[in-house]
């Protein structure tokens, strides 16, 4: 009886686990649009006021993630974006520091209104696909029991 009660509760466990993990390409899509948008401000208000070069400024950040590591060159994979999302953030990237700070301003401030959708976006989606998969995992679980037992 202890036996068949620990093995359910395993198996939920893991259906569950796995539901988790197939929500993680939102997480990380709410993340590095997150990242991006906050960096966008940043550098915008860098533009404006202060007008540090690129390198300084992208070196005295601490944060970390996927969109920073991107910035420093060391290129995580982005999986969980599109092809055409990576090829407006290469578009992004390759931007930075490129001209003079008035087209800068009005390329970066165009940008804004994108990555707040962006961001707005996967925020939903993520708390929507997340809770559907982690929902999903255990009612798997929890047939994958019934039938078992």
């Amino acid at each position: 009886m202890w036996l068949k009660l620990i093995l359910s509760a395993i198996i939920i466990a893991f259906c569950t686990l796995l539901g988790y993990l197939a929500a993680s390409k939102y997480r990380s899509r709410q993340k590095f649009f997150t990242q991006m948008a906050a960096f966008n401000d940043r550098y915008l208000n860098e533009l404006a006021y202060a007008r540090r070069a690129l390198k300084e400024l992208i070196g005295e950040m601490r944060e970390e993630g996927d969109f920073y590591a991107l910035l420093e060159r060391e290129g995580p994979r982005l999986t969980y974006l599109t092809e055409q999302e990576k090829k407006e953030c290469a578009e992004y990237l390759n931007m930075l520091g490129a001209g003079d700070s008035l087209s800068q301003k009005n390329f970066f401030s165009a940008k804004k209104g994108a990555l707040e959708h962006k961001k707005a976006e996967s925020d939903k989606a993520a708390s929507e696909r997340g809770s559907l998969y982690l929902k999903l995992g255990l009612l798997a679980g929890l047939a994958f029991v019934i039938l078992i037992i």
